[in-house]
């Protein structure tokens, strides 16, 4: 039975799932594997701190999203299907594995997020 994201072990599972998918979807594996060349043992730990703290309010994550998506940008156009995919992947992820309010909550922000690395890419 799926619960509500609870704790930073939901989190992790969350990660976990959605970035194993991540790193093998047709569309968008290429961002992170090729072109970012994304350390995986280093992002996961990232994530899941980012994702924690924009959801239980951690407090424990330090970075600046934005620039580093802006930096990516850069090297390799990400065009808005691709964030459109991203979120699709991400909410499925999210529906498979919990349901409740939290689980509300991180689609959204996960979605907001997006939208507004979406509008600075193509601005």
């Amino acid at each position: 039975m799926k619960t509500d994201i609870k704790n930073r072990a939901d989190i992790e599972k969350l990660v976990d799932v959605f970035y194993g998918k991540v790193r093998e979807d047709a569309a968008i594996s290429c961002f992170f594997n090729d072109v970012a060349k994304v350390n995986w043992e280093n992002h996961l730990p990232t994530m899941c701190d980012f994702f924690e703290n924009i959801l239980l309010s951690s407090g424990n994550y330090e970075g600046n999203p934005m620039d580093a998506h802006e930096k990516l940008h850069k090297k390799s156009e990400v065009k808005v299907e691709h964030f459109q995919h991203w979120i699709v992947l991400f909410d499925t992820t999210v529906d498979e594995l919990f349901v409740g309010a939290k689980a509300e909550e991180i689609k959204q922000r996960a979605t907001n997020i997006a939208a507004a690395m979406m509008h600075k890419a193509h601005r």
